[in-house]
This record gives structure tokens, C-alpha cells and sequence, in this order.
């Protein structure tokens, strides 16, 4: 099993769970979820959400996600890339993920 993160509004994934598919908010506009591995969450974090509140971090099985998985460069590293929706039950952990006093991201200890 490969481990895979994606980072998304809490109100985004209960809705998700209530379809039993995740679309995320560039599915349409870019064709494919943006994923991270586990060593790139936090930069990608800090760079994208900085303050944000009400976020969780998805754990996503990426043997069990029915569309297609693609790692693609960016700034010379690869990101996964999902190319098509989420199917819920790939997700098989949900971690509340809240910045720091600095408005910083850290790597959660239960990841």
C-alpha cells in the first residue's frame, strides 16, 4: 500500500462521504485531484493554506482509488495526481488539520 495525502475543507469531505465520491476544487478546472506524499504535505501546506482553519488531511490507500493515479513533476518533484474522483472508501484515515499560533502547518504525529 501506497499512502497518499490531500488536504481539504472539513464541509467538502462530509458532503464527499454522503455521495461515496470526492471531487476536491480542481477537478473540473485542472482535470485531476492534487495529492502529496507524505514527505511533501507540509511544504505544500504552508505554501497553500497558510492560517487556514476547518481543514482535514485525507490518508488515501492509493492501491484502493478506482481512477487513475498519475505522479507529474512539478518544480523537479512528482506529486500524485488523481484523475478523476475520489471514491470514499480508498480514504482510510481523517485527520483534523489546524495551523499552528504562527498559522504554520506541522507534520501530524499519527501520520
Amino acid at each position: 500500500m501506497t499512502t497518499i495525502l490531500h488536504i481539504t475543507q472539513r464541509e467538502q469531505w462530509e458532503q464527499a462521504k454522503l455521495v461515496g465520491t470526492y471531487q476536491g476544487d480542481t477537478l473540473d478546472s485542472e482535470g485531476f485531484i492534487h495529492c502529496s506524499t507524505p514527505t511533501q504535505i507540509i511544504k505544500v501546506a504552508n505554501t497553500f493554506f497558510p492560517n487556514k482553519k476547518g481543514l482535514v488531511l485525507l490518508l488515501i490507500n492509493s492501491d484502493k482509488v478506482h481512477a487513475a493515479i498519475r505522479y507529474e513533476g512539478v518544480e523537479e518533484e512528482l506529486f500524485p495526481h488523481i484523475y478523476g474522483a475520489l471514491n470514499v472508501d480508498a480514504v482510510f484515515k481523517v485527520i483534523d488539520f489546524e495551523p499552528g499560533e504562527d498559522g504554520l502547518f506541522r507534520l501530524p504525529k499519527n501520520i
